[in-house]
């Protein structure tokens, strides 16, 4: 077995805190969370019922998990950005399907945490603590299929008249659509302003001319992602997040943390693939021995884990500079960019290490590769991450 999160060195220095949170999400996703799956007949590549995922919603808010990424002041424990890292790095390392349902990852708190000094009491009240307690999901819409990277590009239109806004447009490939009562829009309410004339709203999915349409599946499998159409909608202005034209900035804000919190979850995978893969080249025979002898297959465990040992540590020191109260702005791209990349490399070599039984329909390592190219688009592609790691660099610098 690889390092453990008592063993491994990088996580020396983390906190007491932080590998007991670790040990009781392991503990809580093998007693709870997978007996879950199997009973439920759950695997990553099927749509999930929305019963199920709130009854794990609702063991995990027991427990005290689905409030780990938020601030004290909010009902979290307040973890540095370190802990955060080992903690998502140790439950995507489970392999578990409903893994990122634990800490409410795609339709929870960690989607409404940003916003919680932004809001209004009485948003607060009707969105926010619907979903920090796991009794509503919602989803984050921006992406559009002329604005994706090009955030700036959005076309869906928010029209106010009178005391409501009428809303029209489409977004696509929204993560945690199917299961979302709610969605954080953001529109157009100043089609001459550019950028400044972008503004977020709460929407109601449920909503006269609001519609999702669930009927793709990515490489990640698991329909959880669909694309959402609003027809005319009606939004009360009360719903009107800040003030017109920030929608935009406060879309954007959650950006470089959401980044640099990408990558644990990548990390976490690509560990328990060279776990699988070192198990692999144990227990399978070739010529009348364990294939771990051949110095080929050797060759590529000793690249898994030499290139997951380095982007964990530029991971954890980065975690460790934000804590610090560095700007990570450019080290996060680099993070992102290097996790991603290294956990396709990863995943290939794994399924490679399998043989043929590593391209079967359902084997853990047949995901990976898939699920581990979506790695290098979501959050940000990798081409996006080089150029803004090169902006930094060639930024004009004050005399």
């Amino acid at each position: 077995m690889y390092y453990t999160h008592t063993t491994d060195p990088l996580l020396a220095a983390v906190s007491e805190r932080a590998h007991r949170i670790i040990r009781e999400l392991e503990e809580f996703i093998a007693g709870t969370v997978i007996p879950l799956e199997k009973r439920e007949g759950i695997t990553r590549d099927g749509a999930t019922d929305l019963p199920v995922l709130r009854q794990v919603w609702k063991a995990a808010r027991e427990r005290g998990f689905f409030h780990l990424m938020l601030p004290p002041e909010h009902g979290g424990p307040g973890l540095t950005t370190v802990e955060l890292c080992a903690i998502k790095e140790a439950v995507s390392r489970t392999g578990a399907a409903l893994s990122p349902h634990v800490l409410g990852e795609w339709n929870g708190p960690p989607r409404v945490g940003y916003l919680l000094g932004h809001v209004s009491a009485y948003q607060k009240q009707t969105f926010l603590d619907p979903v920090v307690n796991g009794d509503k999901g919602i989803c984050f819409a921006l992406t559009e299929e002329s604005a994706g990277s090009d955030a700036a590009g959005v076309k869906t239109r928010a029209e106010r008249r009178g005391d409501h806004y009428v809303l029209s447009g489409s977004k696509r490939f929204i993560s945690g659509a199917p299961y979302a009562d709610y969605a954080i829009v953001v529109a157009v309410t100043d089609p001459g302003a550019g950028a400044k004339g972008i503004s977020a709203f709460f929407v109601d999915l449920h909503a006269p001319g609001a519609k999702i349409f669930d009927h793709y599946e990515t490489l990640l499998g698991g329909h959880g992602t669909a694309d959402l159409e609003f027809d005319n909608v009606q939004v009360p202005v009360e719903n009107l997040i800040g003030a017109e034209g920030e929608g935009l900035k406060l879309g954007l804000s959650r950006i470089t943390l959401n980044r640099l919190l990408h990558c644990p979850s990548a990390m976490g995978l690509s560990l328990l693939a060279l776990d699988m893969a070192s198990e692999r080249c144990r227990t399978r025979k070739q010529f009348g021995a364990p294939i771990g002898g051949f110095q080929a297959i050797q060759h590529m465990l000793a690249d898994m884990a030499s290139e997951i040992y380095a982007v964990r540590a530029m991971m954890y020191a980065t975690a460790a500079r934000r804590d610090a109260g560095g700007d990570i702005r450019a080290e996060a791209c680099m993070c992102k960019l290097m996790t991603s990349e290294t956990a396709w490399r990863v995943a290939d070599r794994a399924l490679q290490i399998h043989g043929g039984e590593g391209t079967v329909r359902g084997h853990f390592i047949e995901w990976l590769y898939r699920s581990s190219r979506v790695f290098r688009i979501a959050n940000g592609s990798s081409e996006i991450q080089r150029n803004t790691i090169a902006k930094s660099l060639l930024k004009t610098k004050a005399p």
